[in-house]
């Protein structure tokens, strides 16, 4: 039977989902590119035939580089896996704007740079597949998460819109909201948390230090491997879905906030950092 896609772009390669994801698609058979800062993180991917491409997805130099070089050797990709982004949190009071507007270059924008930069072949083609990896966090909301959450809100509704208008083309859109997976998001999230000295928010980010720390550990998350599943069933269905939820909690509590009202979901988030 014949293949729809041949050819795969990932970011976010060199670590956690992105890094699942290319391997993967490396054992399916596919022609993957593997994209990511640290490319010396890659070299087990490239040791199996990914083609490895060092690009910090908020550089537009290297996001062109990378998109060249693609078009010059595969004419294109008819697949691009957005993996690539981190969470940003910290009260809003106390996150530098200059942060959270990276947080955005990050999680949004550059994104979006590289997916208009691929698009116009995939047009051409009459093909193509977009998977962006979003967050069950672009659908709830979380204290000290609002520059993260806003940033996977925005990719939602871009995406939403990206859907209808290539809907022409041939090209599909498709969201993934991974739940609580074990990638080290944690740790991440710690390493990288804004808050002033002698904050009025200490006592609520000490609160949300311990509930991360229990969310994460003893395996209570999701493996990696539930997403990559999701970005195959995509790639090879008939028809994908817009969205697919997977992972610890996803469905879950992305039901959760459509049943119940704001306040009474306020209340519910509050209650697992009290």
């Amino acid at each position: 039977m014949t293949r729809k896609y041949e050819t795969v772009l990932v970011t976010g390669a060199s670590s956690g989902m992105g890094k699942d994801i290319a391997s993967r698609l490396l054992e399916e058979g596919y022609t993957v590119y593997a994209a990511a800062r640290s490319v010396g993180k890659m070299d087990d991917l490239a040791a199996r035939g990914a083609i490895v491409l060092a690009m910090d997805i908020t550089k537009n130099d290297q996001v062109e580089a990378a998109v060249n070089r693609i078009l010059e050797e595969r004419g294109g990709v008819d697949v691009l896996v957005n993996n690539a982004g981190y969470g940003q949190y910290g009260p809003v009071e106390d996150t530098p704007i200059d942060t959270a507007r990276y947080q955005f270059e990050v999680n949004l924008f550059g994104l979006a740079r590289l997916t208009q930069l691929l698009i116009p072949a995939m047009r051409d083609r009459n093909k193509g597949l977009i998977v962006n990896i979003s967050s069950m966090g672009g659908k709830i909301f979380t204290p000290l998460g609002a520059w993260y959450h806003a940033t996977k809100y925005a990719l939602e509704g871009w995406s939403d819109c990206l859907r209808l208008e290539l809907k022409d083309f041939g090209i599909d859109v498709v969201i993934v909201e991974p739940g609580i997976i074990r990638t080290g998001f944690a740790d991440a999230l710690t390493e990288r948390f804004a808050l002033k000295e002698n904050s009025a928010y200490a006592a609520l980010a000490e609160k949300m230090r311990k509930a991360s720390e229990e969310s994460y550990s003893g395996g209570s998350g999701s493996p990696p491997s539930v997403i990559s599943d999701v970005v195959v069933e995509a790639m090879t269905a008939r028809r994908p879905r817009t969205r697919y939820a997977a992972g610890a909690m996803a469905k879950p509590l992305i039901f959760l906030r459509w049943l119940v009202s704001d306040r009474i979901f306020d209340r519910l988030v509050m209650s697992q950092v009290s």
